[in-house]
């Protein structure tokens, strides 16, 4: 027998799996213990490649949320970079660099994401009224984006020193254990944002059956009684609790180790990764903030000057700030 199939998986060193292929060594000594599927993943990378595409299409079409485009363009992007590493994978899944691409892009990606789903919440915020909310609009930005940026510092922290113990074939134990404890973070922080959400719906909800509209702001009536809005916010509540769980299956898988029962699992990385972010971008490419919000954009009419030339009435309300002659809106994303 070749001496590469009497080498166990726990002993074989990267360069020993080098030169391993699917005719030499058996599926168990990769680095996945499969074969990781063509057909789920090639899905996966059309799918993450068509959402980053329409949220490019959408932003130029709206020419709003900007800030919340670039967190999931850039999710999107590394989800593709991941399974690109998956697909590479499948066909040598003996190879550190496939493996490694995957790890690490796919650890960070909803990072991004998540980041995009915090700007929105204080345009929510303004939207039903300020004063429902136990905190101002701008501070949900101001806590929850700085949390996410330490949560991916230490995700691509970790995943950097992990890759290059690998690549030196040594214990890459240090570099996951950062990793996870970025993850962890990740969804601390996704946890006490949602309780947040939950706690501003709740209060709303209450002054609204106390005071009526009173406990509303009356500047976007409309836009609250939009059906696009609406959606927007069933989407929200979705992609969230999508990248929540995803985050918490990865906090456990990525706890086990590279080596672990949860990471040789392809069903559950399938489910519990894959679906969940796609789920996650793919409702917010159905229903954009961009094109949801479009009611809250208010013209103002036209007066005239002394001058007799026609100008627009600009004026500020509370929460809101103008941005272009003749239009209120929220602060920008």
């Amino acid at each position: 027998m070749d001496f590469l199939r009497l080498v166990t998986r726990e002993e074989k060193t990267g360069e020993q799996r080098a030169l391993c292929t699917l005719k030499t060594c058996q599926i168990q000594e990769s680095y996945y213990n499969y074969r990781p599927s063509l057909a789920a993943n090639g899905a996966f990378l059309a799918l993450f490649l068509l959402s980053l595409l329409a949220f490019l299409v959408q932003v130029t079409l709206s020419k709003r949320f900007i800030g919340f485009t670039i967190a999931m363009v850039s999710g999107c992007l590394l989800e593709v970079l991941g399974y690109i590493g998956r697909i590479m994978s499948y066909y040598n899944p003996f190879d550190e660099n496939g493996f490694l691409m995957q790890i690490c892009c796919l650890t960070i990606a909803p990072a991004f994401l998540a980041a995009g789903i915090y700007l929105t919440l204080s345009r929510i915020v303004i939207t039903f009224g300020p004063e429902n909310s136990r905190i101002k609009p701008l501070s949900y930005p101001r806590i929850f984006i700085p949390c996410d940026i330490l949560s991916l510092v230490l995700q691509a922290l970790g995943g950097g020193m992990a890759s290059a113990a690998s690549h030196s074939n040594k214990n890459p134990e240090t570099g996951n254990h950062i990793m996870v404890a970025g993850l962890a973070f990740q969804v601390f922080t996704l946890l006490v944002f949602m309780l947040l959400c939950t706690d501003f719906a709740v209060r709303t909800v209450v002054r609204s059956n106390r005071m009526g509209e009173a406990a509303l702001d009356p500047t976007h009536a409309a836009l609250r009684r939009s059906m696009k809005f609406r959606a927007f916010l069933v989407a929200l509540t979705l992609s969230t609790i999508c990248i929540f769980i995803r985050s918490v299956y990865r906090v456990v898988e990525l706890g086990e180790g590279w080596d672990g029962a949860l990471i040789k699992n392809q069903t559950l990385f399938i489910v519990l990764e894959g679906v969940m972010v796609v789920i996650a971008v793919l409702v917010l490419n159905a229903f954009h903030p961009g094109l949801c919000f479009r009611e809250g954009y208010i013209k103002e009419p036209k007066i005239k000057t002394r001058s007799g030339r026609r100008k627009f009435w600009q004026r500020k309300s509370k929460g809101d700030v103008v941005v272009e002659k003749g239009t209120r809106m929220h602060d920008e994303a």
